[in-house]
C-alpha cells in the first residue's frame, strides 16, 4: 500500500514536471521505480547522469533515449524530486515459453533457432514487432518453397510476474504445382531438350513420389543455370536469359513458369594462348587444357581447365595460384580467341600440421598417414591425399582438411585436419544368429585401433552350430616407419560341416601364421603370410566316397561265408576276418576306388606360404561408394608338408557413380578361384574346395549349396538270415557263431550293396566363379548414409571341378553354361551389435540339385 502511494506521489510530481519547463538543477541523487526484473545496476549503467551532474531539458531528453535503447521497457518517464533525479520505467515482459504447431516442411529446431537469432527466445525480452516481423519472414520462406497457401497465426498470452508466452500456428499449406514451364526464344534446341535439362516438371505419373511438379524458387533458380550451362557448353557464348515470370492461380495451388531467352550464335574456338607468369614448363600446362583450335566454344570444357591447372600449380606449392579464362570473341566469323591468364601468386609453404576430433586416437597415428609435410612446399594433391587416408583407416566417419593462411604471411598456410572418430571395434560377449550358420555365441576383444594406437588386435571366442573357434590376433600396421606391417595370429578351430550343407566330415585344426606387408605404391601393397596347421578330420561311419571308400564292413561284426546248397540251403557259416581273409574272387574293392582319406591319411601338417598383392583406391575403408579394390593371393602348402596343393584368388570390385544421380552408385564385383595338387598330392584336397551360394556369393541359392555333389556311401546288405545246417542235416543256429548277430551273404561270388541313402550333399570344387552388379541407392529418411546401405543386386556364379568322379553329381568342368542367376534388394545396416544384411533374392536358372532360399539374412557380415 505504501508503496502505490510512493509510485502514484511520484507520478503526480512528473506530472508536474512535464507540465512545466524544467529548471537546471544539480542531481543530488537518483530514483528508479518500477523495477521488477531489471536491476537498478543495469538502469545506472544505461542512463548516462550520474550524481553530481547538472541536468536540463536536453540532458533528460537524452537520458531517456539512453533508456529505450537498451529494449527493456515499454515507456519511460525523468522528473525531479526537489534536487533528486526520479526514473519512472515500465519494463516489457519476458518470454516464457515459446510454442510451434503444424510445422513439418521446417524443423520445430529450426524454427526456434531462427527465432532466437532475431531476438526472441525463453528468457528474453518481448517485442512485439520482432515478432511480427519474424512472422512476416517465416511467411516469405513457405512461399520460396511454394507454399503459396501457408498461413502463420500468432498469439500472446500475459502470465504473472510480468511473462507472456507465445503461441505459433502454422498452416504450411500444399506446395503449388507446376502446371506449364513455358520457355520463349528458342529455336536450336526443342523444347523436349531444354526440358529434360529441368529438374522442375510439370505434373506425371511418377510426380508422386519425385515431387518433380513441387515449386521451388532454388529449383528454379537451379534450372535457369543449368539451362545456361547447356546452352554455353554448346558454343552460344552469348546466351542470356532476358526474364522470367512466375504466375499463380488465384486458388493458390498451381503455378505458371514462363521464361524468355536469347540464344545467340554459335562459336568455334580460333586459337588457344597461355599467359602469365608461366613458373611451370608451358607443355607441362598444356596437358590441362582441354580445349582445342577449331571445337565448338564449352564453358564446362574452360572450367575444367582452370581446375586442373589450378590443381597443377597447388601441387608445386601454389596455393593461391588463380587461373583464368578469357573468351576474345570475332564476332564477323563467330569464333573465339581462348587465353587463360596465369597469375600463379606466391608459393607457400606449410607452417603447422594439426589435428581436432581425435579424442581416442593419438596424433601420431594421424600424421604417419600424411603425405605433406611441415616446411615444406604445400601440395594440394598430398594435403588431399593425406584426408583419403585419413578416411580409409576405418577409425573415423568423415575427415576433412582445411588451409586457412597464416596473418601477416601471404606465403604460409597451416593444414588443419578435422576427424570424427567412429567405433573401430567391440569389446564383450555377443548373440547373433545366421541363417547358414544359427545362433552364435561369443566373448571378443576386436579393436582396429587398440588403445588409439592403430594396432589391430583381437581375442576371440565364438561358437555356433557348426563351428567353435579360438584365435588370438595382432597386426602393427607401421612396423616400421615406411610403413611395413608385421602381425601374426594363433587359432584353434572345430567344424562340423554336415551342419552347414557340406559332406558329412568335420575337423580339427590347430594353426598360426605371421604376416607381412609391404607398401609399393600410394594404393598398392604386397603381402606374405607363413603358416602352420595341423587338421584332423573324421567321418561318420559312412562318409561320402569321394572322401573314405564304401562300401566296408563294420569293424565290430565278423564275415561269415556261406555257400549255397544244391537243396537250397546255406553251409555253415565260416568266420572269415579280417576281411583280407576273403577266399579270391569277391568284390571287396568299390566301383569308384579308394577315397581321399583311403590316400593320404586322416591327419595332416602343412606348412604354407602366401603371397598377395593388393589395390585400394576405395573412398572410405566401410561401405564405400566410389573407387577400386582388388587382391591376388596364391597361397602354397610347401614340400614339407604333409599334402601339397596351392590355391589361387583373385576378389575385385569397383564402385562407380550413376550419372545425373550423385548420391546413387553403380557396383560391379568378382570373385575367382582355382586350386589343385601337385607333386604326391593329385588333387585339391577336398577341405580346401571352394563353395558358392548365399551371402558374399550367389544369393537366392542356400549357402554352399552350389557347385558337384558328393556320392552316398554304400553299405553291404544284408539279404538274409545264415542258416547252418549241421552233420545230420539239421538247422543248428541262425546268425553268428552265438546266433545272436547276422552276418554277411555272398551270392555268386560278389558282395550284395545298397545305397545308404539318397542325398547327395555338397562337396565343393577346385574352380570358382562369381560375380555381381549392384545399383545402390540411398533410403528416403536416413539422416546418416554412411551406416546403410540398400541395392538392387544381380548376381552370377557356380563351383566347378577339374577332375570329377564318375559317380559326382552336378559336377562340371568349367562351363558357362552352367552359371546360376538370382536378382534381387539386399539391405546392409551397421547397427551396434555389427553389420546386420538382409535380402530378397529369386534365382533365375535353378537347376535339379540348387536349393533355393529367397528371403536371407545375417547379423556381422554385409553383402
Amino acid at each position: 500500500m505504501i508503496r502505490n502511494l510512493s509510485r502514484l506521489l511520484a507520478l503526480v510530481l512528473l506530472l508536474a514536471v512535464t507540465s512545466v519547463s524544467a529548471e537546471n538543477f544539480t542531481v543530488a541523487d537518483i530514483r528508479v521505480e518500477g523495477l521488477q526484473r531489471i536491476s537498478a545496476g543495469s538502469v545506472f549503467a544505461a542512463l548516462p547522469i550520474s550524481v553530481g551532474d547538472t541536468v536540463d531539458d536536453r540532458s533528460l531528453r537524452q537520458a531517456t533515449r539512453s533508456l529505450f535503447a537498451t529494449g527493456n521497457f515499454d515507456d519511460i518517464r525523468i522528473g525531479r524530486d526537489g534536487s533528486v533525479l526520479v526514473v519512472l520505467v515500465t519494463e516489457r515482459p519476458s518470454i516464457s515459453e515459446i510454442n510451434i504447431d503444424g510445422n513439418k516442411a521446417i524443423e520445430t529446431e529450426a524454427l526456434l533457432e531462427g527465432l532466437k537469432g532475431a531476438g526472441l527466445a525463453v528468457g528474453q525480452v518481448f517485442q512485439r514487432s520482432t515478432l511480427e516481423a519474424m512472422q512476416l519472414e517465416l511467411q516469405r520462406q513457405y512461399v520460396l518453397q511454394g507454399r503459396y497457401d501457408a498461413a502463420i497465426e500468432t498469439e500472446v498470452i500475459a502470465e504473472p510476474r510480468n511473462r507472456v508466452g507465445i503461441n505459433i500456428d502454422v498452416d504450411e499449406g500444399n506446395v503449388a504445382a507446376i502446371k506449364h514451364i513455358n520457355v520463349v526464344g528458342n529455336e536450336v534446341f526443342s523444347d523436349a531438350d531444354i526440358s529434360d535439362e529441368f529438374e522442375l516438371q510439370t505434373t506425371g505419373w511418377l510426380s508422386f513420389f519425385t515431387n518433380d511438379d513441387k515449386y521451388s524458387r532454388e529449383k528454379l533458380t537451379g534450372d535457369l543455370e543449368t539451362l545456361t550451362s547447356y546452352y554455353m557448353d554448346r558454343g552460344y557464348l552469348q546466351f542470356r536469359i532476358d526474364s522470367t515470370q512466375v504466375s499463380v492461380s488465384p486458388n493458390k495451388k498451381e503455378v505458371y513458369i514462363t521464361a524468355n531467352i536469347s540464344e545467340g550464335e554459335k562459336f568455334t574456338i580460333s586459337s588457344v594462348d597461355l599467359s602469365g607468369d608461366l613458373v611451370l614448363p608451358e607443355e607441362d600446362l598444356q596437358r590441362f587444357v582441354l580445349v582445342s583450335e577449331g571445337q565448338v566454344f564449352s564453358q564446362q570444357l574452360v572450367t575444367s581447365s582452370e581446375e586442373y591447372m589450378t590443381r597443377r600449380l597447388g601441387d608445386e606449392g601454389y596455393n593461391f595460384a588463380k587461373v583464368t579464362g578469357i573468351p576474345e570473341i570475332n564476332q564477323e566469323d563467330n569464333t573465339v580467341e581462348m587465353k587463360f591468364f596465369v597469375d600463379p601468386g606466391k608459393r607457400t609453404y606449410v607452417r603447422r600440421i594439426s589435428f581436432e576430433g581425435n579424442q581416442k586416437t593419438a596424433d601420431d597415428v594421424l600424421r604417419r598417414e600424411m603425405r605433406q609435410m611441415e616446411s615444406a612446399p604445400a601440395s594440394s594433391a598430398a594435403v588431399e591425399q593425406g584426408r583419403v587416408r585419413l578416411q580409409r583407416l576405418g577409425f573415423f566417419s568423415s575427415a576433412t582438411v582445411e588451409t586457412p593462411g597464416v596473418p601477416g604471411h601471404d606465403d604460409l598456410i597451416d593444414v588443419k585436419y578435422a576427424v570424427e572418430e567412429q567405433s573401430s571395434g567391440s569389446i564383450g560377449a555377443s548373440v547373433g544368429f545366421a541363417q547358414d550358420a544359427g545362433v552364435i555365441l561369443g566373448l571378443n576383444l576386436q579393436q582396429d585401433n587398440f588403445m588409439g594406437t592403430g594396432k589391430r588386435v583381437g581375442i576371440g571366442i565364438n561358437s555356433s552350430r557348426y563351428q567353435d573357434l579360438y584365435n588370438f590376433s595382432y597386426t602393427n600396421p607401421y612396423y616400421t616407419e615406411d610403413g611395413v606391417s608385421r602381425g601374426f595370429n594363433i587359432y584353434y578351430r572345430a567344424t562340423d560341416l554336415e551342419e552347414v550343407n557340406v559332406a558329412n566330415y568335420s575337423t580339427n585344426t590347430l594353426g598360426g601364421a605371421v604376416n607381412f606387408g609391404y607398401p609399393i605404391k600410394e594404393t598398392e601393397r604386397l603381402g606374405f603370410s607363413f603358416g602352420i596347421s595341423d587338421t584332423e578330420i573324421t567321418t561318420g561311419r559312412f562318409a561320402v566316397q569321394e572322401i573314405k571308400s564304401s562300401p566296408r564292413l563294420n569293424d565290430s561284426i565278423d564275415w561269415y561265408d556261406s555257400t549255397l546248397q544244391s537243396d537250397g540251403t546255406y553251409s555253415a557259416p565260416e568266420v572269415l576276418n579280417p576281411l583280407s581273409n576273403l577266399p579270391p574272387g569277391y568284390a571287396v574293392d568299390p566301383p569308384s576306388g579308394p577315397g581321399f582319406l583311403d590316400r593320404e591319411g586322416d591327419e595332416f601338417l602343412n606348412w604354407t606360404i602366401t603371397g598377395s598383392w593388393s589395390q585400394s583406391t576405395l573412398n572410405r575403408g566401410r561401405l564405400a561408394t566410389r573407387g577400386v579394390a582388388q587382391t591376388v593371393a596364391l597361397e602354397v602348402s610347401m614340400p614339407a608338408s604333409d599334402l601339397e596343393f596351392y590355391k589361387l584368388t583373385y576378389n575385385g570390385e569397383i564402385y562407380l557413380p550413376v550419372p545425373l544421380l550423385n548420391t546413387w552408385t553403380f557396383h560391379l564385383r568378382t570373385e575367382l578361384g582355382y586350386g589343385d595338387g601337385y607333386g604326391d598330392t593329385t588333387e585339391l584336397p577336398f577341405y580346401e574346395n571352394f563353395f558358392g551360394g548365399g551371402f558374399g556369393s550367389v544369393r537366392g541359392y542356400e549357402s554352399n549349396t552350389l557347385g558337384p555333389r558328393s556320392t552316398p556311401a554304400d553299405q553291404y546288405d544284408i539279404s538274409q538270415p545264415v542258416t547252418a545246417i549241421d552233420a545230420d542235416g539239421n538247422p543248428t543256429q541262425i546268425g553268428g557263431p552265438d546266433g545272436d548277430e547276422r552276418g554277411y551273404v555272398a551270392a555268386n561270388n560278389q558282395l550284395v550293396t545298397s545305397t545308404l541313402d539318397n542325398d547327395f550333399d555338397p562337396f565343393g570344387g577346385n574352380v570358382l566363379i562369381e560375380g555381381s552388379a549392384e545399383l545402390l541407392f540411398p533410403l528416403p529418411f536416413i539422416k546418416d548414409q554412411n551406416q546403410i546401405r540398400t541395392g538392387f543386386f544381380f548376381d552370377v556364379g557356380n563351383v566347378f571341378d577339374t577332375s570329377c568322379g564318375s559317380t559326382q553329381r552336378n559336377c562340371h568342368d568349367v562351363d558357362f553354361s552352367e552359371l546360376r542367376y538370382s536378382a534381387g534388394i539386399g539391405v546392409t545396416w551397421y547397427t551396434g551389435f555389427g553389420p546386420m544384411s538382409f535380402s530378397l533374392a529369386k534365382p533365375l536358372n535353378s537347376g535339379e540339385y540348387d536349393e533355393e532360399e529367397v528371403f536371407q539374412f545375417t547379423l556381422g557380415r554385409g553383402f
